[in-house]
């Protein structure tokens, strides 16, 4: 398999070890919870390394899809009687046709037009949020019902409480859209993508449908950040607007470019360092957020590329 090959699969095999090994160094089940949230924002992250790293272009809404998710997740146990693993697929259809619907005119601009544009979509999304709050709650949030995770593996024979049940559920999530990702480089479509990302010019000039190209990354970038805001929505049973906000949608691009969009591991160190290192500097009280802002300038200063490309150049030997 190509996902196997070369140090793509030594990428996903170090992923595997990591999320196997990692819970043998927890000291309590607080540290489920964080890994947890690491591959929720990882899975929205990935799509992000779709649609930055191999097409080139850029978002500022997706939130927006993120909070499609959660939000369908949120509304159809409590409102229509609907199962919630049926309603992570009805979320992640929902964003993928509004996806197709807004990325058909949207991605006919570029560069800080497209940006713009999707910053657009990401606030107009929030706001219809805020707004019907017969059925969202408004902004005060609304309750998700319990989907059951930990009765289901129960029933399979696996003992673990619902934080460590979780972890090991958005892990293989995890490791399952790391894969198809991986794999999408390698592929026809992978390849044209990143033509149009190198010369959207040249690509048309060999017989890419550069429109067509970017709209599926687009739209299979919104699917994972709907995935993930099912997840979110589910694991903590509670989901506010801000998750469809303008500051969550900067969090995951930072995510993206601070470990290095180029690469879908990048990707996923930009997400676990991102959401961890709040963590770590609460010890620091009302300092953590300097201490946090000036940790991601100087990674974007000296390691402009990304966190883990920059790395692996230091490490041949050349110039990050």
């Amino acid at each position: 398999m190509g996902a196997l090959r070369g140090n793509r699969g030594l990428g996903l095999l170090i992923l595997l070890v990591v999320i196997a090994l990692a819970p043998a160094l927890f000291p309590s089940n607080f540290y489920y919870r964080i890994g947890v949230l690491i591959f929720i924002n990882a899975i929205a992250v990935t799509g992000l390394v779709i649609l930055f790293g191999y097409a080139g272009q850029i978002s500022l809404g997706h939130g927006g899809f993120f909070g499609i998710g959660a939000y369908t997740c949120a509304i159809g146990p409590s409102a229509l009687g609907l199962p919630p693993a049926l309603c992570l697929v009805l979320g992640a259809l929902l964003s993928a046709a509004v996806a197709w619907a807004f990325g058909r005119p949207a991605l006919r601009l570029k560069g800080v037009y497209l940006a713009v544009a999707t910053l657009g979509f990401g606030i107009l999304v929030g706001m219809v949020l805020n707004n019907e709050a017969q059925w969202t709650g408004g902004p005060d949030g609304m309750p998700v019902d319990d989907p059951g995770l930990r009765d289901l593996l129960r029933d399979l024979g696996l003992r673990v409480g619902t934080s460590e049940s979780w972890y090991w559920f958005t892990g293989a999530l995890l490791l399952i859209g790391a894969l198809l990702a991986v794999n999408l480089r390698d592929s026809p479509t992978g390849r044209a993508l990143r033509a149009l990302h190198d010369s959207e010019v040249a690509a048309r000039t060999i017989g890419i449908d550069v429109a067509r190209f970017k709209l599926a990354a687009f739209v299979i970038s919104a699917v994972y950040a709907s995935v993930a805001g099912s997840l979110l929505a589910q694991f903590n049973r509670f989901i506010s607007p801000d998750v469809a906000g303008f500051l969550h949608s900067v969090e995951l691009v930072t995510m993206t470019v601070l470990g290095g969009a180029g690469t879908v591991l990048g990707g996923i160190v930009g997400a676990a360092l991102l959401t961890a290192l709040p963590q770590v500097l609460t010890v620091f009280q009302e300092y953590e957020h300097i201490i946090l802002g000036l940790i991601m300038m100087l990674v974007m200063i000296f390691l402009p590329v990304g966190l883990l490309p920059s790395l692996r150049r230091l490490l041949r030997g050349g110039e990050a």
